[in-house]
């Protein structure tokens, strides 16, 4: 059985970080295509970054600079780390494993505020 499960939110000010993880179990991180997500409330959920198998990244224009995705493949687990946050940046995050199908987490909240 497939699970993500994330951990590392927070309350932080602007300017802050925050390091999210994913742990996966039943499925490997390596081999896999995994993504970070994230939902405002009344938006819909839109994409953070993704980590390709090959190790390849890829970020919208929004957070690009800002936030960086890794995986520790020893740990199963994939990471996403916050920097320079902005109150915008303020969300449910969400992880997600592109395998057979999409597996997602539960998510972390994130909250940006002073």
């Amino acid at each position: 059985q497939v699970q993500l499960v994330e951990s590392g939110g927070g309350l932080v000010q602007p300017g802050g970080s925050l390091r999210l993880s994913c742990v996966a179990s039943g499925i490997s991180v390596e081999f896999n295509t995994m993504s970070w997500y994230r939902q405002a409330p009344g938006k819909q959920r839109e994409f953070v970054a993704t980590i390709f198998s090959s190790g390849t990244t890829n970020y919208p224009d929004s957070v690009k600079g800002r936030f960086t995705i890794s995986r520790d493949n020893t740990k199963n687990t994939m990471y996403l780390q916050l920097n320079s946050l902005k109150p915008e940046d303020t969300a449910v995050y969400y992880c997600s494993l592109l395998g057979r199908t999409t597996y997602w987490g539960q998510g972390t909240q994130v909250t940006v505020s002073s």
